[in-house]
């Protein structure tokens, strides 16, 4: 570094490399956040979404199947108020952050609408599936398939967001 009297000064060669370091930090920060979803929003989503098939399965099952249907009733219950809680929370902290409502319609169509019906089908038509043949292998599988789904639309919301930004 260049001194002039007191001051030390970076060589124009330590400037940009100190830019270009400010950059890759501002990329990685905006990539770390460009989700109205915090991370721990979308790991309790992929959890719930991933714990629907056995606990509706368990609703569904011609005879009680690991537990009594009335535990099953309060576990669907308290999963439901606990989601809601949650995605209220994770609202609030999203307007909190940007000072805009979190708004769910301002997602393109062409990747909502497919998962807004086929994720329901498929949750709850494992239940269906596992009632009709007694196979809980439907329910497992449904859940691996909509964990999966739930990341994969986060990622695909994040990227399209920062495309956005």
């Amino acid at each position: 570094m260049e001194t002039n009297g007191d001051v030390i000064r970076p060589t124009p060669q330590q400037a940009r490399e100190a830019l270009a370091d400010a950059e890759r930090i501002h990329t990685s920060t905006t990539a770390l956040s460009a989700t109205p979803w915090p991370l721990w929003f979308t790991t309790a989503l992929t959890l719930y979404i991933a714990a629907i098939p056995p606990v509706y399965g368990g609703l569904a099952a011609a005879s009680e199947w690991l537990l009594p249907k009335v535990a099953w009733a309060v576990i669907v219950a308290v999963m439901n108020v606990v989601y809601l809680a949650l995605f209220a929370a994770a609202a609030r902290s999203w307007q909190r952050k940007t000072g805009v409502a979190l708004r769910l319609d301002v997602l393109p169509k062409r990747v909502t609408v497919p998962m807004a019906v086929g994720l329901p089908a498929l949750l709850v038509g494992s239940a269906i599936a596992f009632r009709a043949t007694g196979e809980p292998v439907w329910l497992f599988a449904a859940s691996a398939v909509g964990a999966a789904v739930s990341i994969a639309f986060h990622l695909a919301f994040s990227r399209l967001h920062r495309k956005n930004s």
